[in-house]
């Protein structure tokens, strides 16, 4: 077994300078770097051309954006490699383009995704997925142990999406901070004092790690972990899945910079008040049982659907008007209809309501498009909770 002299860092952004840095301080190698973007900090040897960067290694650290930029970069050095070169990539990628770079390049290939940020990288503090045959990840072993904890994984395939899955827990707790913050806002609680709880409760630890950004006084420099990448991780782990995410597009559809940190997205108020309003006129329309109401919430294609009496029903509007006759119901005063949930993707929207009516329970869920300038429900599903 014989460990590497030189390393070669490819992308030197958040988290491939902070790679560079620490692995150059170490003194245990000679590091150079490159970064498509010519950008560097100074504190890493730096070359113009990755092939001049490869030919000089015999590890290259892959820490880019996406799978198409690690084919790209790769196909773009591939015949500077020496037969002897490891090849240890940290980007977040599809576990399928994690296959096919493992079968490219056998056993020269590690496959290491990272979980932890910029902080833990330059601390060493990292958790680190790694997949590799025994005398491959001996070779690099020491590299990994130099950023963190190393995890030994069966495959590159397991090990992408063991990190995807790990992101998607992070993209959740992004958002549930979000509609808490949203909340407090709601109830006239000042932020400090809902942070200092929240600090308490099971998002704890994302609270204290990013309350910086969630005070509103973020940090000097760059972010930890922007919102464009952890959307992009959350729309490959989508379509790896096969599996409609809410955090794919919660993150994606964020009004902030995508190049702003996470803990941003949390801080975000809610949308216009203008896509509650046809939510609104449908409640009015149960309280008064007067159909103008549901004509203002829908648009006039709309259909009401779900199972009535053991049958699906799917009434245009008319025929679900037709169903109320001006006058409230003699329980009224018992009834309660409550939104729970908004979520807007730029000109369509999707919302939960909770209807209590006597003795019955109904969950409704809206389809909702802005069109000339005013959002309408363009269809309603429901189910009765008997």
């Amino acid at each position: 077994m014989t460990t590497p002299h030189t390393i070669a860092v490819l992308g030197l952004g958040r988290m491939g300078g902070a790679f560079a840095t620490r692995l150059t301080a170490a003194q245990d190698w000679d590091v150079v770097g490159w970064t498509r973007s010519g950008r560097t900090s100074g504190a890493v040897e730096t070359t113009g051309d990755p092939n001049e960067a490869v030919a000089r290694a015999d590890l290259v650290l892959l820490a880019l954006f996406d799978g198409p930029a690690c084919r790209q970069v790769l196909d773009d050095v591939r015949d500077s490699l020496r037969p002897d070169t490891m090849v240890l990539n940290t980007s977040t990628i599809a576990p399928a383009e994690a296959s096919d770079l493992a079968r490219q390049f056998g056993s020269s290939y590690v496959h290491a995704p990272v979980l932890g940020s910029v902080p833990a990288a330059a601390a060493g503090a990292l958790q680190i997925l790694a997949a590799a045959d025994q005398d491959a990840f001996d070779r690099v072993r020491p590299v990994l142990e130099t950023l963190g904890t190393v995890r030994r994984i069966d495959d590159a395939s397991t090990a992408a999406a063991l990190k995807l899955i790990a992101n998607s827990s992070l993209a959740g707790a992004v958002l549930a901070l979000r509609d808490s913050l949203r909340q407090a806002d709601a109830l006239g609680l000042h932020r400090a004092q809902a942070l200092d709880v929240l600090e308490l409760g099971q998002l704890g630890a994302l609270v204290a790690r990013k309350r910086p950004y969630l005070d509103g006084e973020p940090p000097a420099g760059t972010a930890d972990f922007t919102i464009s990448a952890l959307a992009k991780d959350m729309a490959v782990l989508a379509e790896a899945s096969n599996t409609p995410l809410r955090s794919a597009v919660g993150l994606a559809d964020t009004p902030a910079a995508p190049d702003a940190d996470i803990a941003v997205a949390a801080t975000v108020p809610a949308g216009s008040d203008a896509v509650l309003e046809p939510l609104r006129a449908y409640i009015r329309g149960h309280a008064t049982g007067e159909p103008t109401h549901f004509r203002d919430a829908f648009l006039p294609t709309a259909h009401i659907e779900g199972i009535r009496g053991g049958t699906f029903v799917s009434w245009p509007l008319d025929e679900y008007c037709a169903l109320f006759h001006g006058h409230s119901a003699p329980d009224e005063p018992t009834r309660s209809r409550r939104i729970d949930s908004v979520d807007v993707h730029g000109t369509i929207a999707t919302a939960t309501m909770t209807l209590q009516h006597g003795a019955d329970t109904f969950t409704d869920i809206f389809l909702l498009v802005r069109v000339d300038e005013r959002w309408r429900i363009a269809n309603k599903v429901y189910h009765r909770h008997s």
